[in-house]
């Protein structure tokens, strides 16, 4: 996949789980240490381990976002202490929630981590922050969570501040999405014209995983026009990897070497018609290093393995409202 002319390997390392203490991944303290030990220095090490694992083994791609905490600033001060020429990399980032928690991993009931706001006033000034803390390493700056509450679709002001963003910077733009109605929201997004009449969207990036499977049409129509796929939570926050069909259809009796079930159902993703990319969210080296591994994996479901990619994609389906009722029950830890 292409993005402003540079080629992106198929794997990403996402920080939603490495730029800030608390997070909705299962199991989160066995990964990355108690909350009480997650201060900023801690944090920015554990950041720093999994991006020198990421160089090491050919992850190129880092996406944040400014609510991910101080994901920005740590991708940007890794790259520039190592001095990585920004030909050498791709970061993507998103703006139009803030960063509310203040460090904290819980909060008290109803108190919000970010809040959310598409206007233009929030683009201008996390456009600005986003500058400062990684700017010069941006390929692709993206609206968080586009939906039809909140505006944005329709709001020709964002469009066009976007529209001098792209032209001003040379960033490609685009949107992620979320909830039920990601489907729809994209197909929306895919209307939205620049002032010349080519799309202003040039990316997306989707919830897709074996659980979640409603956006598949929408994403094979995003890719047949060009657009760029980019798939979060392709874990499913780590509740993919309690499935029993797919733990089942790692047994090492089925492919004749050891398969870990985060790079089979990574794998399966990867082995999409529409071709997207895929973000790990790994917190560590190992994590990363085993996600890596769906590439070489996809490309056997996508051959003599087919037969089981559409075992585990029908075995594995669970209706969408379920799945994001589940998602949104999900505690920061």
């Amino acid at each position: 996949m292409v993005v402003n002319a540079k080629v992106i390997p198929r794997i990403g390392l996402g920080m939603a789980a490495l730029g800030r203490p608390g997070y909705i991944n299962l199991d989160r303290s066995t990964q990355i240490g108690e909350d009480k030990v997650r201060d900023v220095a801690y944090m920015q090490e554990k950041a720093n381990q999994v991006l020198d694992k990421a160089m090491e083994i050919g992850v190129t791609h880092f996406d944040c976002a400014r609510s991910y905490g101080l994901s920005e600033k740590f991708v940007g001060d890794y790259l520039r202490s190592k001095k990585v020429s920004p030909d050498d990399v791709t970061v993507t980032t998103k703006w139009g929630y803030t960063y509310v928690a203040d460090w904290n991993v819980t909060l008290p009931p109803g108190e919000p981590h970010e809040v959310k706001d598409h206007s233009a006033e929030t683009f201008i000034r996390q456009v600005e922050e986003t500058i400062e803390a990684v700017g010069e390493y941006v390929d692709l700056y993206q609206i968080h969570s586009a939906t039809f509450e909140s505006g944005v679709l329709t709001n020709s002001t964002v469009h066009e501040a976007l529209e001098n963003c792209k032209a001003k910077r040379g960033w490609a733009i685009g949107l992620s999405v979320s909830s039920p109605k990601q489907g729809d929201v994209l197909r929306e997004a895919m209307k939205i014209k620049m002032s010349d009449g080519t799309p202003l969207f040039d990316s997306v990036q989707c919830t897709y995983n074996l659980l979640e499977q409603r956006p598949q049409d929408a994403l094979m129509e995003a890719h047949n026009a060009g657009m760029d796929i980019i798939v979060k939570e392709g874990l499913a926050n780590g509740r993919i990897l309690k499935n029993q069909l797919l733990l089942k259809n790692c047994d090492e009796s089925i492919w004749g070497f050891v398969v870990a079930p985060d790079a089979l159902a990574l794998a399966c993703i990867l082995a999409q018609p529409f071709c997207p990319r895929v973000l790990s969210g790994a917190v560590s080296g190992e994590q990363l290093e085993s996600n890596y591994k769906a590439i070489e994996i996809a490309t056997l479901l996508k051959n003599e393995k087919s037969y089981l990619l559409n075992e585990l994609m029908e075995g594995c389906l669970m209706p969408s409202e379920e799945y994001w009722k589940e998602r949104s029950a999900l505690s920061w830890n």
